[in-house]
């Protein structure tokens, strides 16, 4: 959301279970020219913030917290279901590509959703 908003849209990212970032989903963003290196994956407790007009969940365990969390707020909740490609065992050929999947589905998902904002010309 970053790459394709940079600050016009305020985004904060977090998950269920607090963890490590994950190499194969650096690698794999690194292929597109996004530095994902310096993120630390952080949960719904640590959130910065509590005020939102959007919330994305990607996994059902995430969708439940989100519907939680948002109970007494006026904002949307939205649930794109996700493969999470950790799970998926294999080669690590075969397990790159469910990563580059994902990512390539969450990229098209972001763009349907938040569609880049023509871009203005110069005047002439």
């Amino acid at each position: 959301m970053r790459h394709f908003h940079g600050k016009q849209i305020w985004v904060e990212s977090v998950g269920v279970h607090k963890g490590e970032p994950d190499p194969m989903a650096i690698a794999v963003m690194d292929e597109i020219g996004i530095d994902i290196s310096k993120h630390h994956p952080r949960t719904f407790d640590e959130m910065e913030d509590n005020f939102f007009d959007l919330v994305i969940s990607l996994s059902p365990e995430a969708q439940h917290h989100a519907v939680e969390m948002t109970r007494t707020m006026s904002c949307e909740v939205e649930f794109w279901n996700t493969l999470d490609p950790s799970v998926f065992e294999g080669s690590r050929d075969m397990r790159m590509e469910m990563y580059r999947q994902v990512r390539d589905q969450l990229e098209q998902a972001i763009l349907r959703r938040f569609p880049l904002a023509p871009q203005l010309g110069l005047g002439r």
